[in-house]
Formats: C-alpha cells, structure tokens, sequence
C-alpha cells in the first residue's frame, strides 16, 4: 500500500478523536481500511506459502492450509 494511503488513513483516524467525521470522510476511511487489511492479509499469505519447517532430520514440509480453512 501506497505510503500516501496510510499517511490519508492516519490523519483520519486522528481527526475522529478531535470531531465527527462527514459521511464522505468516513466512507474514504472505511474503503482505506478494507484496502489495507487486504494488502496485510496478501503479505501475510505470500509468506506462508513460501515458509517451510524444517524436521531435525533435515527434511523440509512446506506449510499448508488446514482442511476447512479460509
């Protein structure tokens, strides 16, 4: 995400601890917010898929999605 996004998504954050925000303001920071959990949960996702765990005998697993999950 863009350092422009989260410098917008701060500055929103801090100004609804100061006064309401418009209805404008708080759906820019709704959709700013959705975007950014997405950026995290597709970090997070690339790095497990590339994350392996290493047994004592030296053999490598990749790590998997457990049945049932998201």
């Amino acid at each position: 995400m863009e350092q422009k996004k989260l410098d917008r998504i701060n500055y929103l954050s801090r100004e609804s601890k100061v006064r309401e925000l418009t209805a404008e303001e708080k759906e820019e920071q709704t959709a700013l917010r959705n975007e950014y959990r997405r950026s995290v949960l597709g970090s997070l996702t690339s790095h497990l898929e590339n994350t392996y765990i290493v047994e004592k005998d030296g053999t490598a697993h990749k790590v998997r999605r457990k049945n049932g999950g998201n």
